[in-house]
């Protein structure tokens, strides 16, 4: 032990201050989580003197420091060390060859960090150690015993399930990011077994991010009820023929020897040769000149002047400044993931919007943008005059560094014109009103587009594809960025809405200005450009400064709330790969959707025609009142019901149901579907598409829906009907640019290929492995009919089930949608469950965790939240269970599609292609290809969209995405 006269003061008085409690604490940080949670949870950064890549090293250095400073008080410890794995084969390569076999190798900008980040752990006085052959976690498992043999106490801090097997007497677990102790009491309420379990339970659920084989098909759940059943593994597999579940049996006897296997793997080795004694490990402040060099090294001037000299009394006014020092003394509350509501804050934040500047010189620019270089993160925002990015011109660019310190910069303002600025006259003679202060606007965005494409300046933007797609228009690639709205929608996606009011609102309790406050409303409403510049100048750089709060208050969650691989992966890239997508637009053949329109219009006559003379007199084809009191009044047909305002109902089901014995219903409803058909598509597309290129621009949303899938307005080009005629019509009227062609890939019955991966279903595997139709095998594997010779009427029965079980059908629904009894849909569906209990254990399974929990979540971490699942009324209860049951798997497949896309346009490019992603409609994607290159082309384009799982999630069924080249959208499909 270091000597008392050599210990620092402050640690000294430390020890005063808790000499009741053990001798020795010995705190392990796990390095290397600490060195991911950082790359993960910050932009990438580069040195400015150099180009080196630092982000992850600067994002350590902050979480160290947060810790060192966390750590000064009554539970703080008395030794330190921060342990690192050594290298990637260790002893359990020896033990099975296919150990971590699936990771892919760190990120070329992470690897020359690792050694930066080990000299940062010296530099701030932590000791550092790692040994070959061995992981990290058999280390801090050697240490940890250690302490606890010599009667201290260890404290680990990570929150890695790994390194749960060692709590327990004198060891306990730090969660940093969380202020959270775990101990017993929290390993039981996350996995339902003890610490002293969690090696058997891992040895049978296995580890795919390790590629630990465990048991095939049993979760943590299930495997938590089996060691509570037969109270250890061993005893488990030596009693497996008495469990009653025969897929559970067979599997714990069939892989037995695997289960062992994987045991051996997880197990942590508490005699580990120990590199140096816990002695060694002694507490003590940083020596002020090394870190200051090693900061100033690196070019980390904010954190240095946060630091100071390194001592405990430094003045913290970092982001990561704790909240208070953690009590390692007492359990700490669990805390929900999913709040029923989200909190409001505890005071409004403090707005000043007299504070904010209006930049009108080149050297109040160059301030600006000087400090946001320094400072390395800017809240942006732009305003236009047009919501269509794609065609809006720029009004201006607002700028925050801070609170109330934020500005905007005008560029093309104009006086309202004379007719409509309260009546202004001047008789003939010039507008005398002075002319508007503004720079120039060649210079000025020169001038920001070397901040807004600074890869040292994070750019912070809310709804940042409009944005983006504004700029790359005016030739800047806005990078790095992060998005509030996707921030927001990855944490909470599912509880309210991710507009920028509504998160004001919510978390700083501040009411944004109103745009129509300072723009007006309806026909008095004036294009932003026309609006003044004082008020301009408060509602532009008051967005940049919520904005920028917002992310002060968001992006950190990611890190404490598991999320940041969600956002990094599946959200951040989106915005640049969706406004690409939006700027090239999609061709359409203007002369054909208007005589499409034409021939809607004639045939709607017709049906119009057609529905008087059935009625018997004229009326109102489009006027639900009037529809139904013929139907109802005068017809009297049966089944009407009055809607609370005391008109029948006419909608579509009722409609539908009335066709079957009327004629009168279905040619209501077929005029109506061409009522839509013209209105939404022919005549919107003709009035959408640009004049000088007949392009359409559409706008895509990241946020609608919360399990990922992206929607489609101005115009909405996802829901064009394929299955008819008139949907087929239309989609020939989208074509290729001349000398090139559009090619479709689409995925071929995802969902059902995930239900068959998430369920672990053997008879979907194999079907889908075997490149069988679906249906057919399912109703073969239902019915006990051949597949040879099958009637098409049995398919189509198996295909609604199939379809209809990934949205949680009732026998109501499955009898509706095929005509049948409900009696006899309700056999289909308890035989279907039958045949496949895999999907009835993943339905039960989907809503005990999202009764638990509030959400469920994908394959790949997005997390979806179901606020009804709460809900007094029941009928709620039971949509939100429904659509938790469809939300994985809608939402895996969204993710995947996203995957692909992020990846697209850099495959394209390497393999020389200049072939561009065009549209993205569900599950599928549409691309504008030169003639010469589709064969290439679609080579590239299916493998990405095939592979786009990996290597986060090895899917246990292949992808198959069908692909096709032609002259328009309809012949491709």
């Amino acid at each position: 032990m270091t000597d008392a006269a050599d210990t620092p003061p402050a640690i000294e008085q430390d020890r005063e201050l808790t000499q009741d409690g053990p001798a020795l604490r010995l705190w392990m940080i796990d390095a290397s989580a600490y060195i991911f949670r950082a790359y993960h949870a910050l932009p990438p950064l580069t040195r400015k003197s150099d180009g080196l890549p630092v982000g992850a090293v600067q994002g350590y250095c902050n979480m160290l420091w947060k810790l060192l400073k966390d750590m000064k008080g009554a539970d703080g410890p008395t030794h330190l060390v921060a342990i690192f794995d050594h290298s990637e084969k260790t002893f359990r390569n020896t033990l099975y060859d296919q150990y971590k076999a699936h990771r892919p190798p760190p990120p070329e900008d992470l690897i020359p960090q690792f050694p930066l980040v080990r000299e940062a752990t010296a530099a701030f006085g932590v000791h550092c150690v790692e040994l070959p052959g061995y992981e990290a976690d058999d280390l801090i498992a050697t240490y940890a015993c250690k302490a606890r043999d010599a009667g201290g106490e260890a404290v680990i801090v990570s929150s890695d399930k790994d390194l749960m097997q060692l709590i327990g007497r004198g060891v306990v677990m730090w969660d940093p990011m969380k202020d959270r102790r775990l101990a017993e009491p929290e390993v039981f309420e996350k996995f339902g077994v003890g610490p002293e379990k969690m090696v058997d339970l891992q040895a049978l659920i296995g580890d795919s991010v390790d590629n630990v084989p465990g048991a095939p098909g049993i979760g943590p759940k299930t495997a938590a009820q089996l060691l509570d059943e037969y109270g250890d593994l061993d005893t488990l597999l030596a009693r497996a023929g008495e469990i009653k579940q025969p897929k559970r049996r067979q599997t714990l006897i069939d892989f037995a020897d695997q289960i062992r296997l994987s045991r051996e793997l997880v197990r942590l080795t508490c005699d580990a040769p120990a590199p140096e004694a816990v002695d060694d490990f002694a507490v003590k402040d940083p020596d002020p000149q090394t870190l200051s060099e090693f900061l100033d090294k690196m070019e980390f001037r904010s954190l240095a002047r946060r630091v100071g000299d390194g001592k405990a009394e430094a003045t913290e006014t970092s982001a990561f400044a704790p909240k208070r020092a953690p009590n390692l003394s007492a359990p700490v509350a669990s805390p929900r993931y999913a709040p029923k509501e989200v909190a409001a804050p505890s005071e409004p934040h403090v707005f000043d919007l007299d504070a904010y500047e209006c930049v009108q010189t080149e050297e109040a620019l160059d301030r600006w943008i000087e400090r946001a270089r320094e400072a390395g993160v800017v809240g942006l925002d732009t305003e236009t005059d047009a919501l269509s990015a794609t065609h809006a011109g720029l009004c201006g660019v607002s700028l925050a560094l801070g609170p109330n310190d934020a500005c905007y910069i005008p560029l093309t303002h104009e006086h309202e014109p004379a007719a409509n600025a309260g009546g202004l006259d001047f008789g003939g003679e010039a507008d005398t009103r002075e002319p508007l202060t503004q720079l120039d606007k060649p210079t000025t965005l020169a001038k920001l587009k070397t901040l807004l494409e600074d890869p040292s300046v994070l750019k912070v933007l809310q709804n940042a594809k409009y944005d983006v797609a504004v700029f790359a228009r005016r030739g800047i690639r806005v990078a790095p960025y992060d998005d509030t709205l996707l921030l927001s929608y990855v944490l909470e996606g599912g509880l309210h809405g991710h507009g920028m009011d509504e998160l004001a609102r919510l978390h700083l309790g501040h009411e944004p200005i109103a745009f129509k406050s300072v723009a007006g409303t309806g026909k008095s409403q004036k294009s932003f450009k026309h609006v003044q510049l004082a008020p301009a100048t408060q509602y532009a750089a008051e967005d940049a400064d919520v904005t920028l709060r917002l992310w002060r208050i968001l992006k950190p969650r990611l890190a404490r709330e598991g999320l940041s691989t969600v956002y990094e992966t599946l959200e951040r890239p989106m915005p640049t790969v969706l406004a690409d997508m939006e700027l090239a637009g999609v061709r359409v053949d203007p002369d054909r959707l208007k005589r499409l329109s034409s021939e809607f219009g004639l045939r709607m006559a017709e049906l119009e025609q057609q529905a008087h003379e059935i009625a018997g007199r004229p009326f109102n084809v489009g006027s639900p009142r009037q529809i139904g009191e013929i139907l109802f009044g005068e017809l009297n047909l049966p089944g009407g019901k009055k809607t609370a305002s005391g008109q029948w109902g006419t909608d579509a089901s009722v409609l539908e149901e009335l066709a079957l014995t009327h004629d009168l219903p279905r040619a209501i409803l077929d005029w109506r579907q061409l009522s839509k058909l013209k209105g939404t598509y022919t005549d919107a597309l003709t009035a959408a598409a640009d004049p000088a290129t007949d392009r359409v621009h559409t706008s895509y949303q990241l946020a609608a829906a919360s399990t990922g899938r992206l929607a489609s307005s101005d115009p909405n080009l996802q829901n064009i009907p394929i299955r008819t005629e008139t949907g087929r019509e239309i989609r020939q009227a989208f074509i290729a640019a001349p000398g090139h062609v559009l090619i479709s890939a689409d995925y071929s019955q995802i969902e059902l290929r995930l239900l068959a991966h998430i369920g672990d279903i053997p008879e979907l595997k194999r079907a889908f492995k075997a490149g069988l139709d679906i249906h057919a095998a399912t109703a073969s594997e239902m019915f006990g009919v051949p597949v040879e010779g099958m009637p098409s009427e049995t398919r189509r029965r198996a295909k609604a089930i199939n379809f209809g079980i990934v949205y949680g059908i009732s026998a109501f629904g499955l009898a509706a949608q095929l005509g049948i009894d409900q009696g006899e849909a309700g056999a289909y569906i308890k035989t279907y469950f039958e045949r496949f209990p895999g999907i009835r254990g993943y339905m039960d399974r989907t809503k005990a965790e999202v009764r638990q929990a509030g959400f469920v979540s994908t394959v790949f971490g997005r997390r979806i939240h179901i606020p009804a699942i709460h809900s007094k009324s029941g009928a709620e209860r039971q949509f939100g269970e429904r659509a938790a049951i469809n939300a994985p798997i809608q939402g895996a497949a969204a993710d995947i599609i996203r995957r692909a896309m992020i990846r697209m346009p850099g495959a394209l490019t390497d393999a020389g292609l200049s072939t561009r992603m065009l549209l993205q409609v569900h599950d599928e994607l549409v691309f504008e290809a030169p003639e010469a290159e589709a064969e290439a082309a679609i080579a590239v384009i299916k493998r990405v969209m095939e592979t786009a799982a990996e290597p986060a999630v090895a899917l246990s069924v292949p992808l198959d995405v069908e692909a096709r080249a032609a002259a328009n959208w309809d012949e491709a499909h």
